[in-house]
């Protein structure tokens, strides 16, 4: 976008003014704002950063790795379902001596091996119930993944916003340095006909130095932006520009990003698994003092056992009953403690609501707040502005001091500093509300063909009965065809 600025030029006089410098510093206001208004070809924008570190954070990376570990209790659980094998072998020497003897003595090398199977057929609903406690920690997890997804891509939204707000700054102060160095030589100038005095010479060069100062201290600022974008992103910042306003997901009023975040919050939806988690593990432990009915089956297969035989099996099939009488009260204590963690959880289902609206309320406020400042401080760039051009002119005339020009310059500078830092906290907040909400996240947003989808991974767990390998530790699914370019959706700062 180019930006197009009408300069009134003042008259120049006999006398060395500062009428020229009126020219200089609008044509650096101009270069100035161009540059920070102007998106360059090949731009990374916002929504390529965040798909950036959607595909490669290593925050996110490992909590995936995380509710990987997590699916795998489903597993686990399920196993109570199935039988368990177990078979062992042995190998010896005997060797057997009797008084009087016996036609059993000798030496002989008996071996042998046997096969028992055990299955649960009832467990007072305890296998139900833990397959049903595991599902529920997995939807915990994949709230927990939400959060953490939304985290980082907030940290890539800050980080990127950072970035376009130092580079603003540096372009703004380095400009400023352009106006001062030319005051300051102006001044000289003036000093050397006697139309200015030390004093306002020293004032030049004294506003002068602290604008190299500024400028130092800018350039380190964007350097820290720079290294935390990399670290958030995986990668340097390269030509990045300022994003729009406007987000097309957020609500249209601060009523509908209650409603959102009452169904959508990873907040409120983990403790609402976490409540069921807790449910279904009071009924886990209550079935400890149920009978347990089992099934098991055992073979023994034993060769040269002794002097007197050769071979000997055996094969057993047993039904098994099992009645708790008591244990001195310590399951009861567990299942009572069980019920307390349970009041709990419910409580934090109540905690997660209020915590959630105060969130989104404080977002959302904050979201207007910035976008009110933002028009207050285009309205103060500007009034700073005409004030600036109106000093200059007065100081030719000899109305105002030099002092007074260069007061105006650092109103004007302070104001165009403030409107960059203010557009930053406006992108920031609108992308906190999102994620108060619980819609900051790639799907929503549609930032990349790839989306992770935690579905595979637990599908793969719960069917892999025997497997030890984790071949398949990615689980991304097509959100739409990757060939079909035409189609994608647009993004979200496009």
């Amino acid at each position: 976008m180019v930006v197009s600025v009408r300069v009134k030029q003042p008259g120049h006089s006999g006398k060395g003014s500062f009428g020229w410098l009126s020219s200089v510093s609008a044509r650096a206001v101009v270069v100035a704002l161009s540059l920070s208004l102007t998106l360059p070809a090949g731009a990374e924008s916002l929504r390529q950063a965040m798909a950036a570190a959607y595909q490669s954070n290593p925050k996110l990376d490992a909590e995936r790795a995380k509710l990987r570990a997590t699916d795998e209790d489903v597993s686990r659980a399920e196993s109570g379902y199935r039988p368990v094998v177990q078979g062992s072998a042995d190998l010896g020497r005997q060797n057997s001596l009797s008084k009087p003897a016996f036609s059993g003595n000798g030496q002989v090398d008996p071996w042998g091996y046997s096969i028992s199977a055990r299955q649960s057929v009832f467990n007072g609903f305890r296998t139900t119930n833990e397959v049903h406690e595991a599902e529920a920690s997995v939807k915990v997890g994949r709230q927990t993944l939400r959060q953490v997804e939304a985290t980082v891509l907030m940290e890539a939204v800050t980080a990127y916003a950072d970035v376009v707000r130092d580079m603003e700054i540096v372009r703004i102060r380095e400009s400023n340095i352009a106006v001062l160095a030319h005051d300051l030589e102006a001044a000289e100038t003036r000093r050397n006909v006697k139309e200015v005095t030390k004093t306002d010479v020293a004032q030049a060069r004294a506003r002068h130095a602290r604008a190299i100062s500024a400028t130092d201290l800018a350039k380190a600022n964007l350097k820290v932006s720079r290294a935390n974008f990399e670290r958030t992103v995986g990668h340097a910042p390269t030509g990045v520009g300022n994003p729009q306003l406007k987000v097309k997901q957020l609500p249209h009023s601060i009523e509908e990003a209650w409603g959102v975040a009452e169904k959508e919050s990873p907040n409120v939806s983990a403790a609402l698994f976490q409540e069921e988690a807790a449910r279904y593990n009071v009924d886990k432990v209550r079935g400890e003092l149920l009978p347990e009915v089992t099934l098991e089956a055992n073979y023994n297969h034993r060769q040269d056992p002794n002097n007197l035989y050769s071979e000997q099996s055996s094969t057993t099939v047993t039904s098994r009953l099992t009645v708790p009488l008591y244990d001195g009260g310590e399951v009861r204590a567990r299942v009572r403690q069980a019920k307390h963690s349970h009041v709990a959880r419910l409580q934090e289902i109540e905690q997660a609501r209020t915590e959630t609206q105060a969130n989104t309320t404080a977002a959302w406020s904050r979201m207007m707040a910035a976008r009110a400042q933002l028009k207050s401080d285009q309205i103060q760039v500007e009034a700073n502005r005409l004030a600036l051009e109106g000093v200059r002119e007065e100081e030719h005339v000899g109305q105002r001091t030099l002092l007074d020009v260069l007061n105006a310059e650092v109103e004007y500078l302070d104001a165009r500093i403030q409107l960059v830092t203010t557009r930053h906290d406006l992108v920031v907040a609108s992308y906190q509300v999102l994620a108060t909400i619980g819609t900051l996240n790639a799907e929503e947003l549609e930032l990349s063909n790839s989306i992770y989808d935690p579905e595979e991974h637990l599908l793969e767990a719960r069917q892999n009965w025997f497997g030890i390998d984790i071949m398949h530790a990615d689980g991304r699914r097509e959100a739409f065809d990757a060939a079909d370019t035409d189609n994608q959706p647009p993004g979200i700062d496009e």
